[in-house]
């Protein structure tokens, strides 16, 4: 997601790694002494559930825009984590028609968006199972503290849809484990009228005809969080190159393949820069909508068309959306107080593909941010900043400065490996603050504490190394 200046409604723990730290590091935690500390709870303990690991999800849906109705069979594949009672899932207002664990049928509870499915007997720690639900209704966002988010209307004549669930709008859609560091492959069909596209993530399989419409299928092995799994419909465009896959409304069709045309060359920076690109496609869908921020979607980011102008007036945007799909999507979150991880990094990628393009360098951006930040209230701790500040800009910028600090103490030689091997260490995975710092100390052989505590577990802002 982009900076949270431009939002509008689409948008464990660090205990873990404390020993393979320099003491100092492992004390500081906002004002904790970390030794001492329990662990800090998720910062959305309604959402998800710890019962289960999910291993795949099988969603097949068919959505009528004519009556904003959706109907849905979930197939979802998963792993007792202890002796589970029964299997929570999240599904928000969407009502239940039938569920199944293991093929027979199950007890049903549905309150308050959160679903219970009890079978005839608890299941055993570490017992594979499937969960068989059968929902449909008129899905409506989520509300929380960042407003609606999930599945929403597009507003466009012809009935159009998007999904940006980050962080809680996935059970508009779908029931799941809706936690961030809960991943699993997805398959996903759906099923729209003739003359309609549907777009989802990953790889497409299948476009088939079938009574009343055509059914699209597309599958993603992932690993994915549920708050990045996303579906689009409307009448849409579609620009396939390679494995680049673009959609746009045709009124727009100029402009956006214009604002777009350079993500191949951002593909080829990041990954000079990153490391490999970690899935098989890559691609953005503008909808016929004006959105306050486009949302990293993984593999199939989403733009408004107010972001899109035909002289790339918004590329930092395409570049940021691109960036996540290593920081963020394929590195993901233990919880969302780490969210520094996502949105600092993918803001350093703006600066780091303006300096490719020989614009402004990442240190005149930074030193310009830092600026910006100084004539701001000091009361924002990067590494934990509250539920309700997660999209707070000072998040995205202070990250980003974090990450340029670190640059300028170690050189861009280690700074760039540190990157690389983030990346590469904890693809498809999720990770936090703490193991950040732990690999910080791993690569460079620097202590972090002196130069990034301050950045990451103060709410005074410090300043950059000289």
């Amino acid at each position: 997601m982009t900076t949270a200046p431009r939002l509008r409604c689409s948008r464990r723990g660090l205990l873990r790694a404390a020993a393979a730290l320099p003491p100092a590091v492992a004390a500081a935690l906002c004002g904790g002494d970390s030794r001492r500390a329990p662990a800090a709870p998720r910062y959305f303990p309604d959402h998800g559930s710890d019962g289960h690991r999910t291993l795949s999800y099988e969603l097949r849906l068919s959505y009528d825009p004519v009556r904003d109705h959706l109907e849905g069979t979930a197939r979802i594949h998963a792993v007792a984590t202890g002796l589970t009672p029964h299997v929570a899932l999240d599904l928000h207002r969407l009502s239940v028609r039938s569920a199944h664990l293991d093929g027979a049928p199950a007890t049903v509870r549905h309150r308050g968006g959160k679903l219970l499915l009890t079978g005839d007997r608890p299941l055993a720690p570490d017992r594979p199972f499937t969960a068989d639900i059968r929902y449909g209704g008129r899905p409506r966002p989520v509300s929380g503290p960042f407003g609606t988010i999930g599945w929403e209307r597009t507003g466009d004549p012809h009935g159009g849809t998007l999904v940006a669930s980050q962080p809680l709008g996935a059970p508009s859609w779908f029931p799941c484990n809706d936690r961030p560091d809960d991943k699993a492959a997805y398959t996903i069909s759906v099923t729209v009228p003739d003359g309609y596209t549907a777009l989802a993530n990953g790889t497409p399989v299948e476009r088939r005809p079938v009574d009343g419409g055509v059914r699209w299928t597309h599958h993603h092995a992932g690993p994915m969080s549920s708050y990045l799994a996303a579906v689009y419909t409307g009448r849409l465009t579609l620009d396939e190159q390679d494995f680049l896959r673009n959609a746009y409304p045709d009124r727009l069709g100029e402009q956006a393949r214009h604002d777009l045309a350079r993500q191949p060359a951002m593909m080829r920076a990041f990954t000079a820069l990153f490391g490999p690109y970690p899935f098989d496609t890559y691609g953005a869908v503008v909808v016929d909508a004006e959105l306050a921020a486009p949302v990293e979607n993984q593999t199939l980011s989403v733009f408004g068309s107010n972001h899109v102008d035909g002289r790339r007036g918004w590329e930092t945007l395409v570049a940021h959306e691109l960036a996540h799909q290593w920081f963020g999507n394929s590195v993901g979150l233990a919880d969302w107080r780490h969210i520094w991880l996502n949105e600092g990094f993918a803001t350093y990628a703006e600066w780091l593909w303006s300096e490719h393009l020989g614009e402004d360098d990442a240190d005149t951006l930074a030193r310009q941010a830092r600026h910006e930040l100084s004539r701001r209230p000091q009361d924002l701790c990067t590494a934990d900043p509250g539920p309700r500040r997660l999209f707070d800009d000072r998040v995205y910028t202070r990250g980003a400065c974090t990450l340029h600090a670190l640059r300028l103490a170690v050189g861009d030689r280690a700074f760039f490996t540190v990157l690389r091997t983030w990346h590469a260490a904890h693809r498809g995975g999720s990770a936090d603050t703490t193991a950040f710092l732990a690999h910080v100390h791993r690569v460079t052989g620097h202590d972090p504490d002196e130069v990034l505590r301050p950045w990451l577990f103060e709410e005074r802002l410090p300043g950059f190394p000289e």
